[in-house]
């Protein structure tokens, strides 16, 4: 994995990690009511994306277990539709989703960093 990519999808980990926090012990109705919940969930939804937008097309290929046209593809929703989001599709992007994006990204970094240290110098 090249630096810049490390680096992105360091980034990536980070947002979906503070989407956590910021939603944790919530409900489906205590999130829908707190806009600032919302706005800083989505705003960083919209960051993972335009970080994905970013990764060069031969790293999503060889790492495509992950979804990044979709990942994009909200990015693109949040951006040019904001208005138009509907939370129940957000929430349950929060829950069933991003959990499975951080481990995903945990086993990427995991074996990039393997990869590594294996080389023969």
């Amino acid at each position: 994995m090249k630096e810049h990519e490390k680096v992105a999808v360091g980034k990536i980990k980070k947002y979906a990690l503070q989407i956590t926090q910021f939603k944790e012990g919530m409900s489906f109705l205590d999130f829908s009511k707190d806009i600032k919940t919302v706005s800083a969930c989505v705003f960083n939804l919209s960051q993972i994306g335009e970080l994905a937008g970013k990764l060069n097309i031969e790293f999503t290929e060889k790492h495509n277990d992950i979804p990044w046209r979709k990942i994009k593809g909200l990015r693109n929703k949040i951006v040019h539709d904001y208005e138009g989001i509907k939370l129940n599709i957000v929430w349950d992007v929060l829950n069933e989703f991003l959990p499975q994006l951080i481990n995903d990204i945990d086993t990427l970094l995991v074996e990039t960093t393997t990869l590594n240290y294996d080389k023969k110098y």
